[in-house]
């Protein structure tokens, strides 16, 4: 996937992402879109996180539906990688965004416990996977 500049999938919010009734919350779209746009940002330059993000709904967004949620990388400028995704329903777009994601180092995660684990983890199970000499 590295180098890739564009994503698009297919998801369905259902109840437990419910704002008011039989639609999503918007909260819930923002983080999907963030997510399609995230995804595509690092696949592109790894690793990245979002620096800013614009989103504009347009329609509410019904749940128990499949969605179509797309993402592409539109720019790239230093340390920034600026991405657009929408969210849509068949031919109805129900929502669009404008991000910028932030090129950091790797060492950006391993500031926190959690971070410095998940390293660890993967440091073990490299090991384990390395042929006996």
């Amino acid at each position: 996937m590295e180098g890739a500049h564009r994503y698009e999938t297919t998801f369905t919010f259902d109840a437990r992402h419910q704002g008011g009734p039989g639609l999503a919350h918007g909260g819930m779209v923002a983080a999907l879109i963030d997510e399609a746009c995230g995804l595509v940002a690092t696949w592109y330059r790894f690793p990245t996180v979002t620096g800013r993000m614009f989103l504009r709904y347009r329609r509410p967004v019904p749940i128990n539906r499949p969605l179509s949620v797309r993402a592409w990388i539109e720019d790239e400028r230093g340390r920034r990688v600026f991405v657009r995704g929408e969210l849509w329903e068949s031919n109805e777009l129900l929502a669009e965004a404008r991000l910028a994601f932030v090129h950091v180092p790797l060492e950006h995660f391993l500031e926190t416990p959690e971070g410095r684990e998940h390293a660890e983890a993967w440091r073990r199970r490299l090991d384990a996977d390395e042929p006996a000499p």
